[in-house]
């Protein structure tokens, strides 16, 4: 019998994931990462209930450059998650399921996730 030379089962190194799929993908990747991020911003406020002292050691860790760059992906989370979130809301509503639209929304929500984070923190 000859051997195929093909792959048995399509994998990241033959198959290229559409972009929806990674989207969705990182949908539930943020839906888990705002989760945690949540759970830190809980604790900066139960801190900020706790007096001085706890307000200012809580403050101290949540003020270092590493949290920073954790809240700055927080944000970046929160505002994909958002966007991606209404892009659903219509998918739901049967809108928008053509390829062409599909694409077209995917890129939006990749656009709106960038400007959104940029005027956030911009605002800051």
């Amino acid at each position: 019998m000859k051997q195929s030379e093909r792959p048995l089962s399509p994998h990241l190194q033959v198959y290229r994931l559409p972009l929806t799929a990674l989207l969705s993908i990182i949908h539930r990747a943020t839906g888990v990462f705002l989760v945690l991020g949540t759970l830190f911003l809980a604790c900066w406020l139960v801190s900020l209930s706790m007096g001085s002292e706890s307000y200012t050691h809580t403050q101290a860790f949540f003020g270092s450059w590493f949290m920073k760059l954790c809240w700055f992906l927080w944000s970046v989370a929160l505002f994909y998650h958002l966007c991606n979130g209404i892009r659903h809301l219509f998918w739901d509503a049967g809108l928008g399921f053509d390829l062409p639209t599909v694409d077209a929304s995917g890129y939006a929500v990749l656009i709106a996730t960038a400007i959104l984070t940029a005027a956030a923190w911009l605002a800051l």
